[in-house]
């Protein structure tokens, strides 16, 4: 298993704006398109859902699902009934919030052998209006030109990231919208299609490992 960093070492985001029919139908079926891409490149093929619930005037609830996914498709027309079915009794009018989906990708280590990880990329769709909100957002080093400890990793860098910075132009296309980094964190920042180049000093890169890695 990879080294995973509490909060993302990098993420993107498009925003569709005045979509026609917003709500939770719209949001599978382009968490569908959308996660098609990123199957196509071996970086996330859905396996379940996970999502908050909040009531309009209160907010969020505190309540989280989880659905698995049994045939694994996510343009199933039954399954937005079957994420409403999830409602908590006790909050009957409780909406869906931003639809989390998991499963595992492939990533390639400096010998090019692949391995299988859960939650390589995280795929977040986010109904809100009139608008979707979508963001794709990654938490291991495999993407950097340096792991997390600060050393250099060219093979590993060149084995993965041309996948991803090629899954993210393709969802350029396929959203229609441009995609805009998300915000930095401690562990590091998109940059166009991929993660911003770390500050090399003494042939090195920064160590994150100060802080606790899962």
């Amino acid at each position: 298993m990879l080294t995973r960093s509490p909060k993302a070492c990098g993420s993107w985001s498009w925003n569709l704006e005045d979509v026609e029919e917003p709500g939770t139908e719209f949001a599978l079926m382009t968490a569908a398109r959308t996660s098609a891409v990123l199957e196509k490149h071996d970086l996330l093929v859905p396996s379940s859902l996970e999502w908050a619930w909040f009531q309009t005037g209160r907010g969020g609830l505190g309540v989280h699902s989880r659905l698995n996914l049994v045939t694994g498709s996510l343009d199933d027309p039954a399954l937005p009934d079957a994420l409403r079915a999830c409602r908590p009794t006790g909050h009957p009018q409780a909406e869906i919030g931003g639809i989390l989906v998991l499963g595992p990708g492939t990533w390639f280590d400096a010998d090019g052998e692949q391995h299988r990880e859960h939650r390589l990329v995280e795929l977040m769709v986010a109904p809100d209006g009139t608008d979707l909100w979508v963001e794709l957002s990654v938490h291991h080093d495999v993407w950097g030109q340096c792991d997390f400890r600060g050393e250099p990793q060219p093979a590993i860098h060149a084995n993965n990231a041309p996948r991803l910075a090629s899954a993210l132009e393709e969802l350029v296309q396929v959203l229609g919208v441009e995609v805009e980094p998300g915000e930095p964190t401690y562990y590091g920042r998109a940059e166009g299609y991929g993660l911003a180049a770390p500050d090399i000093v003494d042939g090195r890169g920064p160590d994150l490992t100060d802080v606790t890695l899962g």
